[in-house]
């Protein structure tokens, strides 16, 4: 049997050198958004409780950005916990952010965000998030807030259509102020007013959902417009390294024409 696990790892690191070879020389996408879906199938088909799905899901979240920065990929967004989430039991909930204070705790120190100088930003109805988890994360934006070689986004009590609406009223108040000329919104003012203002290559070239469903689901509507889409037929947990280069493969193998 160890032997059998040995040639398998054998032929997965075979497989992922092969990938990384065929996808490093072709357009690497310079943004990469997730919508990390299935933990809690992924629990339940292994007869573990859903908490512990969102906990392998927070490790596998973590590796991504490990692998997007070995790739040279600038920015990453995560799509960690929507508006509709916070709908969920109660007891889930506190776990989820219990999960997400944690991790911003460990971020604060982590020499793989400070090494590669990580930029984090938290984007999302920031009023939504419990006062200790909204503290942690926001500590973490703070020490990191120089930085300027990477990005990572963390949406969090984030929905696309809230924020095309928070843009909304930011801009209804500019003109109410006299601040604005209705004749003078265009797309930019737009664009300048949204939670991810600010943030270089914010339209992600390429977006990835996993668990099988192909929907957006309230994630980044007016970022997406151009985006390439990519479901995978597996739970968050299960994602590897050679998924991640295996969508790389086909987002290059894409004619984008953004329209033209």
């Amino acid at each position: 049997m160890f032997q059998k696990l040995l040639k398998l790892f054998g032929a997965y690191r075979l497989y992922e050198a092969w990938l990384i070879n065929s996808v490093k020389n072709g357009p690497m996408p310079k943004h990469v958004a997730l919508i990390l879906d299935g933990n809690r199938r992924w629990a339940k088909n292994k007869g573990f409780d859903h908490t512990f799905g969102h906990k392998i899901g927070a490790d596998v979240a973590e590796k991504v950005l490990e692998w997007c920065i070995e790739l040279k990929i600038q920015t990453v967004t995560l799509y960690v916990l929507s508006t509709e989430n916070l709908k969920r039991d109660q007891e889930e909930l506190s776990e989820i952010f219990r999960l997400i204070k944690e991790r911003a705790e460990r971020f604060v120190n982590d020499p793989r965000i400070h090494n590669n100088r990580v930029k984090v930003t938290i984007i999302g109805r920031r009023e939504l998030i419990p006062d200790d988890v909204r503290g942690a994360l926001e500590k973490l934006e703070s020490v990191t807030k120089d930085y300027n070689n990477y990005f990572l986004n963390i949406a969090v009590a984030y929905g696309g259509r809230a924020e095309i609406v928070d843009a909304t009223k930011k801009i209804a108040i500019m003109v109410k102020e006299g601040k604005l000329s209705v004749n003078d919104i265009d797309e930019k003012v737009i664009e300048s007013n949204l939670y991810t203002s600010g943030i270089p290559n914010s339209d992600p070239d390429l977006i990835i959902r996993t668990s099988g469903e192909e929907r957006i689901s309230n994630f980044l509507l007016w970022q997406s417009a151009y985006s390439e889409l990519v479901f995978l037929d597996i739970f968050w947990p299960e994602f590897r390294k050679i998924d991640l280069l295996r969508t790389i493969r086909t987002y290059q193998q894409r004619n984008r024409r953004f329209g033209v």
